[in-house]
């Protein structure tokens, strides 16, 4: 068994963005109160999948003016970039609205050197490994890899990324049919695909427009047939940036129908004079923790089942460079947005039967030559997604939150047993908490996020320490 080391331990699961953001800060903010150890396969820390992309097709989704790790340093990013050989060397740099969308990719080069001197210090250490196994340990945990020796560590921040989509039943029976392309985010995995092919893309979200973006850069000719069960697309910016429009935190709603409601009516507002709904979807996204404490747990359910996918819609908007690639498809003949659903996929020597139930015209039939899916991530099987977390699972040591959206924990991000109490040295960070916190989705509140849980650890380290800290869950209201 390892001993325990003069210096309180912080094992941090997921070097992506969540984990390398929460870092980050309790290193800034609570100095070296412990020592901080992060599991992260890859060979750099902050990128995680969403900022590992190598397509230069894949872009940020809002202007770098808007992102940073660090809320103390709004502009730290926009410097960056600006500063960057690779985005100087970027001819698409700038969308139409004026403001740079760099490659995904610079943004975790960015958080990967912000992290930099933590780790040439030896504040933070990374090890390069999957987590094995967690168990709960009478005055702490123990963490193994499988690899190096087990870490006994006090307090467990778990940054992990989302699991992997669901495959639609249809297309299970595939298997492992290479023309069947069930992971994105893997290198490579759009090589294969023909100039001509016809391409079937289930999902129509942010990956599904990634998808089509990164085929029209390489030159592809062949139809594009997108799917979705309402036929929404990616929404773009809007031209002009307009304020905030609408107050729904002041007297929250209490359900689903009302808020609706309310957001409707705060949208015929804002046209009459002359704002679009890119202001009202921003209020209510400024204001998403308060309307989200609000809500009982059934209307939140009922938010997730009827209204997520307009909110992602419209919420999780795309680059200008992005949007121009989908608008000049669907212009060019080449991309069809159909709001339908698989009802069987047989294959064959020259591609795929596929048989739809379109929305308001019955069945329909096409053949394709590729099946793409970005339907994005199955949030209800996040405890089933890495074995350490079903051990876990099974111990009752995590449960799914109540809303399907990710794990339990309470609101300072502290793990919810199975008996439903809070676990006090295990926390969740980032977007795996959503369904406690509401919108915890764009970048700008996973770093809010971050900060809270930093404190939260480092009040932690102060109580041990006998010093004493408060305020990080009034900071994260302030905040927001």
């Amino acid at each position: 068994m390892p001993v325990r080391e003069e210096k309180p331990v912080v094992a941090v699961i997921g070097g992506g963005f969540s984990g390398a953001a929460f870092a980050f800060h309790l290193l800034k903010r609570h100095g070296d109160a412990a020592r901080v150890v992060i599991f992260e396969p890859r060979e750099t820390l902050g990128a995680g999948l969403a900022y590992s992309a190598k397509d230069p097709a894949h872009r940020v989704n809002v202007p770098a003016g808007r992102m940073s790790i660090d809320p103390d340093d709004p502009e730290s990013f926009l410097r960056f970039t600006m500063a960057h050989p690779a985005a100087q060397a970027d001819p698409h740099l700038l969308g139409a609205d004026g403001q740079p969308y760099p490659a995904r990719s610079l943004f975790g080069t960015y958080a990967r050197t912000v992290l930099e001197p933590f780790l040439a210090s030896g504040a933070i250490e990374h090890r390069r490994a999957k987590v094995r196994e967690i168990a709960r340990l009478d005055d702490g945990w123990l963490v193994e890899d499988g690899f190096g020796p087990a870490l006994r560590a006090d307090i467990v921040v778990l940054a992990a990324t989302h699991p992997a989509p669901d495959l639609p039943r249809p297309l299970k029976a595939l298997g492992d049919d290479p023309r069947l392309i069930t992971d994105v985010t893997r290198e490579g995995a759009l090589d294969g695909i023909g100039t001509d092919e016809r391409v079937l893309i289930v999902g129509n979200g942010l990956t599904a427009a990634d998808v089509i973006a990164s085929l029209r850069s390489r030159g592809h000719r062949g139809k594009l047939t997108a799917i979705s069960r309402r036929g929404l697309r990616s929404r773009g910016h809007p031209a002009v940036a307009q304020d905030p429009f609408g107050d729904f935190a002041s007297t929250p709603s209490r359900r689903a129908s009302h808020l609706l409601h309310r957001i409707r009516r705060s949208l015929r507002e804002a046209a009459e004079q002359g704002i679009g709904w890119h202001a009202v979807l921003d209020a209510v996204r400024q204001q998403g923790f308060a309307i989200w404490q609000a809500l009982p747990l059934p209307e939140r359910r009922r938010i997730v089942r009827f209204a997520r996918p307009f909110w992602d819609a419209h919420r999780f908007r795309i680059a200008p460079q992005v949007e121009k690639a989908l608008d000049d498809a669907i212009a060019d003949n080449v991309l069809s947005i159909r709001a339908a659903a698989l009802r069987n996929v047989v294959p064959s020597k020259e591609g795929f039967t596929v048989t739809l139930t379109q929305k308001g015209s019955g069945v329909s039939e096409l053949i394709v030559d590729r099946i793409v899916v970005t339907t994005g991530p199955a949030h209800g099987r996040v405890l089933q997604s890495q074995p350490f977390l079903e051990t876990l699972a099974a111990d009752g040591v995590l449960t799914l939150c109540g809303t399907g959206l990710g794990i339990a924990c309470d609101l300072t991000a502290r793990a919810i047993d199975a008996k439903g109490e809070i676990v006090p040295s295990f926390f969740i960070a980032g977007p795996l908490a959503r369904g406690t916190f509401g919108e915890l989705m764009g970048l700008p509140q996973v770093t809010e996020h971050a900060v809270l849980v930093a404190d939260q650890v480092g009040a932690v380290l102060a109580k041990q320490s006998g010093e004493s800290l408060a305020g990080s869950l009034n900071f994260y209201k302030n905040y927001r």
